[in-house]
């Protein structure tokens, strides 16, 4: 015979599985909806970081042509294919972006920005087409510190606005370049010769026509290969 007193068992409920595995989801999503709201909405702040901003000798709009800065009759150039969408063009920035600004500053090497635009479908071509109206008015390089910089934000259309201001650049022009998507065209070529030329992934980058190996990307290996051609 049970002792145990019926008024002060508790009745036990049994959760389903099915009713965690929906509020895990439900704050999932929550959490997703709230970072994506910063990605879009977070604010630009651009911080000097002391780089000086290398003249602009070929700018946007060339067919075929990417963007060139730094000294004319350097004895090398650089070409930097990248995708401002691309981690590792981030990673590759972080790496070796000093060595590229020395060179580029001390006139030993030229620098040819190719941005692509297939690693995000809807935030790629936008990025690529604001850095090419920031190149039109002599900022590609402090562009591309802040794309990769601040990796994590979206960039959306109203960003790459406010982000001009700061540089010095949003006049209604750079607006207008922005919002009418002015450098489509431009770049699909500069896919084109990408493409021609075998590219195949961002970052790649050739030292005077010879492609670097990929386990070369890095400061070191960009610095041996231009020693090599310039000395």
């Amino acid at each position: 015979m049970s002792n145990a007193n019926p008024l002060l068992q508790q009745s036990k409920r049994r959760i389903s599985p099915g009713i965690i595995v929906v509020v895990i989801l439900v704050l999932a999503l929550a959490g997703g909806v709230g970072v994506q709201y910063y990605r879009g909405h977070s604010k630009v702040e651009v911080t000097s970081n002391g780089r000086p901003e290398p003249t602009v000798i070929t700018g946007p709009g060339t067919s075929g042509k990417g963007v060139t800065v730094g000294k004319a009759g350097a004895k090398v150039n650089i070409d930097l294919y990248l995708d401002f969408r691309c981690p590792h063009c981030a990673e590759f920035e972080e790496a070796s972006g000093a060595t590229i600004d020395k060179l580029v500053q001390d006139g030993t090497a030229t620098l040819t920005y190719w941005p692509l635009q297939f690693v995000n479908p809807d935030a790629s071509p936008r990025l690529a087409n604001a850095f090419a109206a920031a190149a039109a008015n002599g900022k590609a390089l402090s562009f591309a510190d802040e794309m990769y910089g601040d990796f994590s934000k979206s960039w959306t259309t109203d960003q790459l606005i406010e982000l001009g201001k700061q540089l010095g650049v949003g006049d209604e022009k750079f607006q207008q370049a922005l919002q009418g998507n002015t450098y489509a065209g431009w770049l699909e070529s500069v896919g084109k010769a990408a493409d021609d030329r075998g590219v195949t992934g961002t970052p790649t980058v050739y030292v005077n026509g010879k492609q670097l190996p990929t386990d070369q990307l890095s400061s070191e290996g960009l610095q041996n290969a231009v020693d090599a051609v310039a000395s």
